[in-house]
């Protein structure tokens, strides 16, 4: 009886030992949980920027306009599935885009199809695919764009669902303009005209 009392002693004193071990720990444990899981989550800028140069779904790519109603979201989702194929440049010249020598910084090189051009405004039409020269000399597709004639409607056109997308009236070209940065994430918003991550080399 003895021996048996003075092994549960033993266990006990070990067990002690091993718990207040085990507590001083706990704090060391959780913080590097804690900072794993924030290196793991990233900004959703950071994860935003990642998708935007990888094969993203629609969603997960288009959800980092995180202000946009869910009809919106829908919309563009549309516009970025029906533009797909665009991604490589020969489908856009075989189907009617062509080269309009207009590069604009923190845009790109713009491509129209003037069948397209019309009074009216379609998301799954875009007048004008916005490409990005890589330093290789590939085309990458990172917007698109709309195109209304001013002579044809003499208000901003009503585009997307809601009040965010920002027509530019461009007297210039004569057109009422507005982007949608689908193909590449726009810190800006998806709707921005300029992108500070488009490039043109």
């Amino acid at each position: 009886m003895k021996k048996s009392n003075g092994s549960a002693l033993h266990c006990n004193r070990h067990c002690f030992a091993s718990c207040r071990n085990g507590f001083l720990l706990l704090p060391i444990l959780l913080t590097a949980i804690f900072f794993s899981s924030c290196q793991k989550q990233g900004s959703a800028e950071e994860r935003a920027l990642q998708s935007s140069n990888s094969n993203a779904s629609e969603s997960e790519f288009l959800n980092f306009y995180s202000n946009l109603s869910g009809t919106t979201l829908w919309e563009l989702q549309q516009a970025r599935a029906a533009t797909a194929r665009y991604r490589n440049i020969e489908n856009a010249s075989n189907d009617g885009y062509a080269d309009i020598n207009v590069v604009v910084p923190e845009m790109g090189f713009h491509y129209l199809k003037a069948a397209n051009v019309d009074a009216t405004f379609d998301f799954r039409k875009p007048e004008i695919l916005v490409y990005n020269r890589e330093e290789d000399g590939s085309a990458t597709l990172v917007a698109v764009e709309y195109a209304v004639p001013l002579s044809l409607s003499q208000n901003a056109p009503e585009g997307f669902t809601g009040n965010l997308d920002v027509w530019d009236r461009n007297t210039g070209f004569g057109l009422w303009l507005l982007h949608a940065w689908v193909w590449k994430y726009n810190p800006n918003g998806v709707f921005n005209p300029t992108n500070p991550l488009a490039h043109s080399h």
